[in-house]
């Protein structure tokens, strides 16, 4: 198995260095690039190509909500983790909306955390208690908040098939096993859900099933 390779964006030495000792312990984890602030790891991705970002929101110079769209604008294809001391649900929706691929809280346990980074690089998205039982119920009651995604969307009953097990933390290999498709059609039928939805990534499949009941 290839190593996952790791960035981490915070301008806490102290925690970054807490980071790494939880990170190092296991050897699947390959960490390549630390930054202090958003700008720093702009420059450093560009040299070090990290599969996900660990991302603080509150730093100076360039803050982690700035560098998440920085990061998702340049590199789709990168996950980022935002792991921060702010529970607030706009800013989680505000994240997510943007292409953050999980939220997590900075007393989150460590193995919390690894078990984050390996779902986001295998399934593009980490979900926790707080964010998919808590915050993303209240968004959809809530009628303050511009809605982003496209509401008249028809599914036809494989891509809801499809949808359904992607909430379920599947993977492309596991849906196809399950429904009986190669890892490759479910990866198109994934494209399609994305392209009708109107969304980026793995995460906005799911916030988009939580808001209109589909799960």
């Amino acid at each position: 198995m290839s190593k996952i390779k790791v960035a981490i964006a915070d301008d806490s030495v102290i925690f970054r260095e807490g980071l790494k000792v939880s990170l190092l312990a296991d050897e699947t984890f390959e960490l390549i690039l630390e930054a202090g602030n958003g700008e720093e790891l702009l420059a450093g991705i560009e040299k070090a190509m990290p599969d996900v970002i660990l991302m603080d929101l509150k730093m100076p110079v360039m803050d982690g909500m700035e560098a998440t769209k920085a990061v998702k604008k340049r590199y789709s294809n990168i996950k980022v983790l935002a792991v921060t001391m702010y529970d607030d649900e706009n800013f989680i929706i505000h994240l997510m909306e943007n292409g953050a691929n999980g939220y997590l809280l900075k007393n989150a346990d460590p193995a919390e955390i690894r078990k984050a980074i390996y779902a986001a690089a295998e399934n593009g998205y980490y979900f926790n208690d707080l964010v998919s039982k808590t915050l993303l119920k209240k968004v959809i009651v809530k009628q303050n908040i511009k809605p982003s995604f496209n509401k008249k969307v028809e599914f036809t009953d494989r891509e809801l098939e499809v949808l359904k097990l992607i909430c379920n933390e599947k993977t492309s290999t596991e849906i196809g096993e399950a429904i009986f498709l190669s890892p490759r059609s479910v990866e198109g039928i994934r494209q399609h859900l994305l392209d009708k939805i109107g969304v980026r990534n793995t995460a906005g499949i799911v916030m988009f099933a939580v808001r209109n009941g589909l799960i």
